[in-house]
């Protein structure tokens, strides 16, 4: 179901999709009375980082391209919440929130901007058009990306410095 870009800004960014991550944080004290528990929830958020972060990129309309990578970054957050590292996964969870908040209001005036068309092989050449909007969906994406001194550079490499030294089996795999 697709909805206008403000909607999806907020369902993707903040609300909807962070809430069972969130659910996961508040009940960490019952989690980790269960191992097993935490070793499921492990292997399915890499499993969903890896399958969403695929399938995103096949994808040819912007704003599945931007909910793909949102299923993929809560795959990060749930496999760092099966290691136990419940404060990077808020730390993530928070960082997401402004940065895929950031890309789908500039998805939006992409989108507006170029007479409601939302597929990407259509569209081209939009740094002369829309320099500030182009900027801001650069710096989203770097930030998406984990580039060094951005946000989501010091969120994910906490979650993949957690899962390299977490000498288990699903530390082993989610790394």
């Amino acid at each position: 179901m697709e909805g206008p870009t403000p909607v999806s800004a907020l369902i993707h960014a903040a609300t909807m999709v962070t809430a069972g991550i969130y659910m996961i944080l508040r009940c960490s004290p019952l989690f980790e009375f269960a191992p097993r528990a935490l070793m499921v929830i492990a292997f399915m958020g890499a499993a969903t980082a890896f399958f969403a972060a695929t399938t995103g990129l096949l994808q040819n309309d912007l704003k599945k391209v931007i909910a793909y990578s949102t299923c993929s970054q809560l795959g990060y957050m749930a496999f760092a919440c099966g290691l136990s590292k419940y404060t990077v996964s808020f730390f993530h969870l928070a960082n997401h929130a402004f940065f895929k908040a950031l890309l789908f209001l500039s998805a939006g005036c992409v989108i507006h901007a170029m007479a409601d068309e939302q597929e990407m092989r259509r569209m081209g050449g939009l740094l002369s058009s829309l320099p500030f909007t182009y900027a801001m969906m650069l710096l989203g994406s770097l930030a998406l990306m984990g580039t060094p001194f951005l946000s989501g550079f010091y969120s994910k490499d906490a979650i993949l410095e957690y899962a390299a030294v977490h000498y288990i089996v699903s530390g082993s795999f989610t790394f």
